[in-house]
């Protein structure tokens, strides 16, 4: 073997291998052809179905509900005592707001109550029975009852702008009046379930749950997709725009966190 240089120029003469080891037989590795190695193929993994499509993100702006508390309501006796409340005497009721979740609940006198804002169906629940708490605080004598969720009104934005005037001339459902309003009216029964259809690809449905806005997009995407074009200058601004205000709005409610216990007594609900 040649000898080494160090890093000083010295060259130092390179001693027996097997004095160093200690063993007096060495095993030499054999050599390893390409024969040997497992074979790579050459053709590019086909990727799955699901990655190739598009996602399609469902926004929920706001989910209405409605229950009774079975008693009658002082609705004067509220305004004075209450809080965050506005008396409106002309319309016959009173209006309660939450900070968490952001609600704004609508009170009349016969017990019924109307709850608006949530943007889910979990936080409508607790924003109802959180409405509730507070009239029992009040003195009153609450029974959480016939809950139910009234309306849901989501949002979508699909990856591509839609050609609005083909899509109406084509299916008998859409109603398009571009004097009117600038978006297509498409109905459907099942799910039962109202959508406009925006030329920028934006999508608002309103529909009884959460699970009918989900349906009556994905029915309704295979429809738009036939009349799909690239999208102006402009509809990518308003898209921009859309896009930030709800994002400022999921950051607030996400940094709101939680007020107060619901209450989850049994004898309170009925």
């Amino acid at each position: 073997m040649k000898p080494l240089p160090n890093g000083n120029g010295l060259v130092h003469e390179v001693q027996d291998i097997t004095s160093l080891t200690g063993y007096s037989q060495v095993e030499t590795c054999t050599e390893v052809t390409c024969m040997d190695l497992p074979q790579i193929a050459e053709t590019p993994q086909e990727l799955p179905h699901a990655e190739s499509e598009p996602e399609i993100d469902i926004v929920i702006n706001n989910v209405v509900c409605s229950f009774s508390v079975r008693c009658h309501l002082n609705l004067r006796e509220i305004a004075l005592n209450g809080m965050n409340v506005e008396y409106r005497k002309e319309n016959g009721m009173v209006t309660m707001k939450l900070r968490r979740p952001y609600t704004t609940a609508s009170i009349w006198s016969s017990g019924k109550v109307t709850c608006t804002g949530a943007t889910s169906e979990v936080h409508a629940k607790i924003a109802a029975r959180r409405f509730a708490r507070c009239l029992q605080k009040l003195g009153f004598n609450v029974r959480f009852n016939n809950y139910r969720v009234v309306n849901v009104l989501g949002t979508c934005s699909m990856p591509f702008a839609i050609k609005i005037n083909s899509f109406s001339e084509r299916h008998k459902e859409a109603d398009y009046e571009p004097e009117l309003h600038p978006g297509v009216t498409y109905k459907l029964k099942t799910p039962k379930a109202t959508l406009k259809i925006f030329s920028t690809g934006s999508v608002t449905v309103t529909a009884p749950s959460v699970t009918d806005v989900q349906a009556a997009i994905e029915y309704i995407f295979p429809l738009v997709y036939e009349f799909r074009k690239e999208r102006s200058p402009e509809d990518i601004q308003a898209l921009k725009k859309r896009r930030m205000s709800n994002g400022v709005e999921e950051y607030i409610y996400e940094n709101n966190g939680n007020e107060e216990d619901t209450g989850s007594d049994s004898a309170w609900d009925d």
